[in-house]
């Protein structure tokens, strides 16, 4: 009830999730872990930086990615499709954008967009489905596919149920399944731990994305704290790693990448000006946050997205 009463998305209830903000809310502690990161300068022969990134072969504009988004088009008024109104900011920014669990004629609809998309299916129980949808977005152009492999479990204990489609588990060999399956990059959605990293990269895939998925798990480990162990992990697989979860300013995106993101996904951060404004809402926002990252980037002597240095972050300094 509590959830409900404070939920500021439009929407039938549950659609878009709104955690509890206590104490094992991931969400609450992805927050204040990031913002206790704090960044030193060196500015001495620093020049303006280029976001240009290299993602899947392909090249965009900036290390800021769409989200995995699903069933936005819900929520949509007066003939709105909120799916279709990211995907075409995505595409006028030169970015990557992603969708997550979307019917396939819904999805047929944001892949006419045309802007370069990753598609994320979610572990369903029926294994058919799976590869089905891996193989429908192959055939309509999807750059990469990927399965939520942490979006499991439901608050009773067992497997999550979504649209009345029963979850089930995800394992390694299930993994190289889909790999297999892809003839596309594939990519793990919800990597949080070296150990699902290194399965991940054993089964084949091409890419992680460590994310708790808004807060999915309890008590879960911020995302930026877990992602120099990946990196180091993961270091000569030739995987590309990148992350999610609270990104909602360019300084943000920044820690991300100099902790050892490729790329990140900005979530919750686009949705109120997606939802309000649609595309031109999202293209604001991106481009605020693009200058943040640059001008950052340029206080700290980063000239380009293969530049980044972990040794800049620091954990938060008690002041006296």
């Amino acid at each position: 009830m509590e959830n409900k009463k404070n939920n500021p998305w439009p929407g039938p209830e549950g659609l878009i999730p709104v955690t509890s903000g206590k104490a094992d809310d991931a969400n609450v502690i992805n927050r204040r872990y990031l913002d206790s990161l704090l960044v030193e300068m060196r500015v001495i022969d620093s020049v303006k930086p280029c976001l240009t990134t290299r993602i899947f072969g392909r090249e965009f504009s900036s290390p800021i990615m769409m989200p995995a988004f699903s069933h936005l088009n819900k929520v949509g008024k007066n003939g709105r499709k909120p799916m279709e109104e990211y995907a075409l900011a995505a595409k006028q920014l030169g970015l990557l954008n992603w969708v997550g669990m979307e019917p396939d004629e819904e999805y047929a609809g944001i892949a006419a967009v045309d802007a370069p998309t990753v598609r994320i299916i979610k572990p369903f129980a029926d294994h058919d489905i799976i590869l089905e949808q891996i193989d429908f977005a192959v055939k309509h152009g999807a750059i990469a596919v990927g399965v939520d492999i942490d979006h499991i479990a439901n608050k009773n204990g067992g497997y999550d149920v979504v649209d009345g489609q029963p979850l089930g588990p995800v394992t390694l060999a299930d993994l190289k399944t889909y790999v297999e399956a892809a003839r596309v990059p594939f990519v793990a959605k919800g990597v949080l731990s070296v150990s699902d990293a290194l399965k991940a990269r054993n089964a084949g895939c091409k890419a992680v994305l460590v994310s708790h998925h808004h807060g999915r798990i309890p008590f879960g480990i911020p995302p930026t704290a877990v992602l120099p162990r990946i990196k180091d992990a993961l270091q000569g697989s030739g995987m590309m790693i990148f992350c999610d979860c609270g990104i909602d300013t360019g300084y943000d995106a920044y820690k991300a990448l100099a902790l050892g993101a490729d790329a990140v996904a900005v979530g919750r951060g686009i949705l109120a000006p997606l939802l309000k404004e649609g595309t031109e809402g999202v293209v604001r926002k991106i481009r605020q946050m693009n200058e943040q990252l640059s001008e950052l980037m340029l206080y700290t002597g980063i000239k380009d997205t293969d530049s980044f240095d972990s040794s800049i972050i620091h954990p938060s300094v008690s002041v006296q």
